[in-house]
């Protein structure tokens, strides 16, 4: 009963006044930052802004480069979508690499350098 509770908890979030207030930003701010597609934070039933520790996060990475940086809102906008892409790219490089090492396991004991040891594990065709 108690997890249940704190995940219905974490997944309310957190409303606009609490947010303005711990950041010390007023809540036209979040507003705008919501607008312009910086911050996307879920609604309740009665549409209230509900912001996740996600977006928390994120509004982290915002007030850094706004405040600490002096990035603009399009600047910001276009590095956080190379985060986002670097991110995607890790996990695939990550997927990629596991693959080379499930497929240089099935049988193959030693490799021989350059494209013959790639055509062994299977990576270039044969």
């Amino acid at each position: 009963m108690a997890a249940r509770a704190k995940r219905q908890r974490a997944k309310a979030g957190y409303m606009i006044s609490a947010v303005a207030e711990l950041y010390k930003l007023h809540p036209q701010t979040l507003r705008l930052y919501e607008r312009v597609g910086l911050l996307k934070p879920s609604r309740s039933q009665g549409n209230t802004r509900l912001y996740t520790d996600g977006d928390l996060e994120r509004l982290d990475v915002i007030l850094t480069l706004a405040r600490d940086m002096g990035v603009n809102l399009a600047g910001i906008e276009i590095i956080l979508n190379m985060r986002e892409k670097m991110i995607e790219m890790e996990h695939q490089m990550e997927e990629f690499a596991h693959v080379v090492q499930q497929s240089c396991r099935g049988g193959v004991a030693t490799l021989r350098s350059g494209r013959s040891g790639m055509r062994l594990c299977g990576l270039i065709p044969g």
